[in-house]
């Protein structure tokens, strides 16, 4: 059962939570592949075939463990992959990245999320808590947030605790104070469990639970959050 009472600060997750991520990340690949085509085709081409393209990002972070947590820098070594193995142009790595980049970071929020956020920054304090890599500065929601914390910048990702006790040490509180809110069962809700935090499961789409460990409330979308918190 969530204690409200507890709660002086909230943490949140980005993609699938404020925002749906696979149309952004489809018009990403687009924008990113109608680029390239006059430029460097034969990348284009194979950067365009989905299971290609996982292939290789597998194939690197094998070989580049390191970058696992860094995706700015693992999507310029896919796409230097690219343009290595077809003879193009490495020298358009950071351009084409660029273009990437700012498509993934035209999101379209949900339509609960932007009052949800105004409602509750005046209340409690935000952090972002993302293993994504959009800033939420430039996609227009930094007004909301303390601070917004990424596996990229810090090097560890959910579920990692760290990355939750960053969180709370930001919002100037103890992790049993911060209401985590995300949507994905294991990196967002066990994560956020594990490091002694009250956790909001987004569920927007009406799946099933299936850990043993239960959430301390589901809703389904930040309207309801606010609802509850009230």
């Amino acid at each position: 059962m969530l204690n409200t009472k507890k709660i002086k600060a909230i943490s949140l997750d980005l993609d699938d939570t404020l925002w749906p991520i696979a149309p952004v990340m489809v018009r990403a690949e687009t924008a990113l592949q109608d680029w390239l085509r006059p430029r460097a085709p034969k990348t284009a081409q194979t950067l365009s075939h989905t299971a290609q393209r996982l292939a290789i990002r597998q194939q690197i972070q094998q070989q580049r463990p390191e970058i696992g947590h860094d995706l700015g820098t693992l999507r310029k070594e896919i796409i230097r992959h690219v343009l290595q193995n077809e003879n193009e142009d490495t020298g358009l790595v950071d351009s084409a990245y660029d273009v990437f980049y700012a498509a993934r970071l035209q999101v379209e929020l949900y339509e609960d999320a932007r009052p949800a956020l105004a409602w509750l920054s005046a209340r409690f304090p935000l952090v972002a808590i993302s293993n994504g890599n959009a800033d939420i500065r430039r996609v227009g929601l930094g007004d909301y947030f303390a601070q917004g914390l990424s596996a990229q910048n810090l090097g560890i990702g959910k579920p990692d605790v760290r990355i939750f006790q960053a969180a709370a040490e930001a919002a100037g509180v103890h992790t049993s104070e911060v209401l985590h809110v995300g949507d994905d069962a294991m990196l967002d809700v066990m994560g956020s469990l594990g490091a002694g935090m009250q956790a909001a499961w987004m569920n927007r789409n009406g799946q099933n639970w299936s850990h043993q460990d239960q959430p301390h409330v589901t809703v389904a979308d930040m309207r309801q959050l606010c609802d509850l918190l009230a």
